[in-house]
């Protein structure tokens, strides 16, 4: 934050913002924008798309702006940028085609709509930062090596758990250790839970139903996880995580890992419900120095040989224009898969499921999701939750159980299910694809 902010406001001196266009203005784009109108000095949100233009519309309006313009063409939008204006539209793809645009914040949580705007933007040379774990857990790997071939970088973002987990573990590896272990804290965990359940509380903190279950059914931190394992290295110990109740401080949970397990693995994903600081993210680390042990026990942090390092917040949208910074003005990636998935998120059945029925979205009564080892996924074959929408049963699931790709039938035309059968085939042990497209 100290470089990012003095760079910015260089920017800013210099008559030069950094110009971001925004796809998706839900309940998280409108805090985006009202963001960066209001408390971003040296960048400009030029343009906001959404399926529903009046929800780009209420983005701009809320953030204080009301001197957009509505666009249907990519001239159109091109203009509107180079006169300094601010456009709206329901086409997405013109964001992603439009010269003086120097970055994409993609927020739809979509994995389908989300893969086409990706696809596009990098196709046109965008740097793209998204707010879609499930996009970024179901294929992110692939989308990553489109990115690298076209020379723009794609990452999640600061703010959500995942970018403040990898803050935290850069910051722990670089004065020394080694992380064994990033962590998420939950308030609940009930995989059970569905829009009906959920709808009192999203109602009063102006969320969509589906949004909130995917949260409190674990689907949501699944896919956090996975993403955090995939930028990491580490895996998960056991399916679903451990996912510990624990209603102490995240400190007090160093004995509770088996270190050598976990250095086996190579370090895991895990969360806990109901520690404190929540809801926060924590990292686990260990050294191997009896010097800097002794150094770290004077300062607090006890006699190992786990360390606990944690940070008690995360601020979602106030920190995505920090990693728009990040990508622009320094080629800073805040997480993105390494490689070779290791962590995928495989869909359960949360209901007894019966032949015929289809499949509903992640958040909805069906399925939920639970994070596993891709080399177990890949050997199962295993549906990614991320593909499970719109899939029809070809025979009865019992509740609780992981469906498999020889139980449903896939929709037709999908592009994530195109890269998803290109992705598992470009990281297979034995490469069946020599390079991409």
């Amino acid at each position: 934050m100290i470089i990012i902010d003095t760079a910015l406001k260089a920017r800013q001196e210099s008559g030069n913002p950094v110009k971001v266009a925004m796809i998706g203005a839900g309940f998280m784009g409108r805090g985006i924008a009202n963001q960066i109108a209001n408390s971003v000095p040296g960048m400009e949100l030029v343009a906001i798309s959404n399926r529903n233009l009046d929800a780009a519309k209420r983005a701009y309006l809320e953030a204080g702006i009301e001197n957009f313009q509505t666009v249907t063409t990519v001239t159109e939008l091109e203009g509107t940028i180079a006169r300094g204006g601010y456009a709206v539209t329901e086409d997405a793809m013109l964001l992603c085609r439009a010269e003086g645009i120097d970055a994409l914040i993609e927020v739809t949580g979509a994995v389908e709509f989300g893969a086409h705007i990706v696809m596009e933007a990098i196709a046109n040379h965008k740097h793209v930062v998204m707010m879609n774990a499930e996009l970024d857990g179901t294929i992110g790997a692939i989308l990553k090596v489109y990115a690298d071939k076209a020379g723009v970088i794609l990452t999640a973002c600061d703010g959500d758990q995942p970018g403040v987990q990898l803050n935290l573990y850069r910051f722990v590896k670089s004065i020394g250790l080694t992380p064994l272990l990033c962590g998420n804290i939950k308030g609940l965990q009930d995989p059970y839970r569905n829009p009906t359940t959920q709808e009192a509380f999203a109602k009063r903190w102006g969320q969509k139903p589906s949004m909130v279950t995917s949260f409190a059914d674990g689907t949501k931190i699944s896919f956090e996880q996975a993403i955090v394992a995939n930028a990491t290295g580490m895996k998960v110990a056991k399916r679903g995580m451990f996912g510990y109740d624990f209603t102490g401080h995240v400190d007090e949970m160093t004995n509770m890992y088996d270190v050598d397990q976990l250095k086996e693995l190579g370090g895991i994903v895990d969360y806990v419900v109901g520690a404190k600081p929540g809801p926060g993210v924590f990292v686990f680390g260990s050294h191997d120095d009896p010097k800097q042990q002794h150094y770290l026990n004077l300062y607090k942090l006890g006699e190992g040989p786990l360390y606990s390092f944690y940070t008690p917040y995360h601020l979602c949208h106030f920190e995505v224009p920090l990693s728009v910074a990040r990508v622009v003005l320094f080629g800073d990636y805040i997480l993105a898969p390494q490689g070779k998935p290791l962590v995928d998120v495989v869909t359960t059945a949360k209901i007894d499921l019966k032949a015929g029925e289809t499949l509903d979205g992640i958040g909805y009564y069906m399925t939920y999701g639970q994070c596993e080892n891709s080399d177990i996924a890949q050997q199962q074959k295993l549906l990614p939750m991320g593909l499970a929408e719109g899939c029809r049963l070809k025979r009865d699931i019992a509740k609780d159980q992981v469906l498999t790709y020889d139980d449903v039938e896939l929709p037709s035309g999908r592009l994530c299910d195109k890269l998803r059968a290109e992705q598992d085939a470009y990281f297979a042990p034995m490469k069946a694809m020599a390079a991409v497209g």
